[in-house]
């Protein structure tokens, strides 16, 4: 087995995370699809048992989340460590659930797979960022916001998530580096900001206190800085057609 691909979620429909979308867009280039899938309100466990039935690649492993662990979102980490743990590829591509790969990019993805498979200075790859904004035709661009990540690793060395986003090597028993990784040439497209007010304002609800906190201020959209705003005028990755809202020009903010 080449590749495998992995998730954790929880309430996807209610948040509105394009979990179906995103898992769809990179399962012809892995072998298996494994998701961490927390308790839920909604029927987002019911979705992905329907998908799994007709992609044999899915796998689901129900979970609990630690409800007490409460420090800078470490029970991220927790949940993305069970699904990887159980990847069972050589490479184990790691995708949250509001971000999808364009289909032109999935050839470019798997070369780099098979390219840096027998590498030993390449643990893990890398890709570019897109991060939409209010709707469908704005991006971010600005160094608060990552222009770039790893999210392929290689399953055979000794890594963990502290906070979910990254990866730490463990070069040793008590030390930790980032991993060595190529860039695969590819783009992630980020559609967590995308979603409705009403729907970030639940998650805020929802996932707050795994940070320490409370619920903040109610979202507003048009609190940005209008200058970091710039309007996407390329296809958006075929998956996400029928799930991204109509919208004419950039989002004014």
């Amino acid at each position: 087995m080449l590749s495998s691909g992995f998730t954790f979620l929880r309430n996807g429909a209610m948040l509105g995370y394009p979990f179906l979308q995103s898992i769809k867009s990179v399962l012809p280039i892995v072998d298996e699809f494994v998701i961490s899938l927390g308790d839920c309100e909604d029927n987002t466990l019911e979705q992905l048992e329907a998908l799994a039935k007709t992609e044999p690649k899915i796998k689901i492993i129900q979970t609990t989340w630690n409800e007490v662990m409460t420090t800078r979102g470490y029970v991220y980490g927790q949940q993305k460590m069970i699904a990887q743990f159980n990847c069972s590829g050589k490479w184990a591509f790691y995708l949250e659930a509001d971000e999808v790969v364009h289909e032109e990019d999935l050839e470019k993805i798997k070369q780099a797979c098979i390219q840096y498979e027998n590498d030993d200075n390449v643990e893990a790859l890398v890709f570019d960022y897109l991060h939409f904004y209010g709707n469908k035709n704005t991006y971010l661009w600005s160094p608060s916001w990552y222009r770039s990540e790893p999210r392929i690793i290689k399953n055979s060395i000794r890594t963990y998530a502290p906070d979910g986003l990254y990866w730490i090597v463990l070069k040793s028993k008590k030390v930790g580096r980032y991993p060595k990784a190529k860039h695969t040439g590819a783009k992630i497209y980020h559609y967590g900001w995308v979603r409705t007010e009403e729907q970030a304002d639940l998650k805020d609800e929802k996932i707050s206190k795994y940070w320490n906190a409370s619920a903040g201020d109610k979202l507003d959209y048009s609190k940005i800085d209008a200058y970091i705003l710039k309007e996407f005028n390329n296809a958006h990755p075929q998956v996400m057609h029928n799930f991204l809202i109509p919208a004419d020009g950039i989002f004014k903010a």
